[in-house]
Order: C-alpha cells, then structure tokens, then sequence
C-alpha cells in the first residue's frame, strides 16, 4: 500500500530544512511508559516529539507546515509545540525528518532510536514480553545525559512481571460498557 506524501512534498525546501534544524537544536524525540490496567502487559508506551520556545512563532510555523501536533503554554510563559499520536508520529514526523535529516549526530542517532521504537509499535511488538523489554532498553538509550528523568525504568517494568505473572496472559478490560472484546 502506497502512501501519500502530496503534503510532505508541498513544504518548500528552506522551510523544511529551517523545521529540522530548529528540532535539531530545540526539540527532543520520547518515549514514556503509563501504568494501565487495561492494557495486555499493563503498560502503555507512549510517543512524544516535543520543541520548547518562548516565541510561538515557530512552533505555529511548524503546526502549519506539519499539518499535526498542537500549541500548549506553561505558567512560565514557554510554548511547546507536541505530537503524541503515534499514527501521526509514523505517517509523518518520521517521514519529514527522512526526508529533512539532522545535522547533529545526538539528535541523528536520538531520531534513530525513535524511529525503531515507533516501526516496533506499528509492528504490535509492545504487545509481547519480549518487544516491551527491547523498547525499554531501546528507550534507556534515547536522550542520554545529565537531567534525563524517567518515572518508569526497566526495574519496574520487570518488576511489575513478577508481580502479576498472570499479567501476561491477561485480556484488556473493556473501558465503556459499549466496548466489546
């Protein structure tokens, strides 16, 4: 099945390389891990591309362009422009930023190890033992360095096994009484 990237060749050349090396140097690749009940291993991974900025400017610019994500304000007065929706984060930022590569090798291999994380997710890996603990240990590697925080670690995912062992066999709950397994 082809996709179409009609949008992705619409954005002028400079404009896509101003985005990428903005991101390059102001945005930052995530991936975090939730604590839920309904999901089969009782985790949830969660993909995030956020820029940070004072200006709104450029993040607008970037929303526009992007055609995703959206505009939210901390009390302090800094403006993040954020995508979380894991099909948007394959079926565009991971295509925009092959097509518009960084320059700096941190964010080069941070966007590697994004990207693998992303294809796993697609590929329904997060949903066995064994795909879980190599995104774990893919995403130890991500946005190494000083004032890297992570509520959830591999320790408590492996530990959460051994608490419920049954947890791997387990079906998702259903959220509303409309939700049929």
């Amino acid at each position: 099945m082809s996709q179409n990237y009609s949008w992705l060749k619409s954005i002028p050349q400079n404009i896509g390389n101003y985005i990428a090396g903005f991101v390059d140097g102001e945005g930052s690749f995530n991936v975090s891990l939730r604590k839920r009940e309904d999901h089969s291993l009782g985790w949830q991974v969660i993909l995030t591309l956020n820029v940070a900025q004072r200006d709104k400017t450029v993040l607008a610019l970037m929303k526009h362009h992007l055609g995703c994500g959206r505009l939210q304000e901390r009390k302090d007065g800094v403006w993040y422009y954020v995508i979380q929706n894991s099909v948007i984060i394959e079926k565009r930022i991971i295509p925009f930023f092959k097509k518009y590569p960084f320059l700096s090798s941190n964010k080069k291999k941070n966007f590697s190890i994004f990207s693998q994380i992303t294809n796993m997710i697609f590929k329904k890996e997060h949903l066995s033992n064994k795909g879980m603990l190599k995104i774990i240990e893919l995403r130890e590697k991500l946005n190494e360095g000083k004032g890297r925080t992570r509520k959830y670690n591999l320790k408590d995912y492996k530990n959460s096994l051994s608490e419920n062992p049954q947890r791997l066999y387990a079906r998702p709950k259903p959220r509303n009484r409309n939700w049929k397994i």
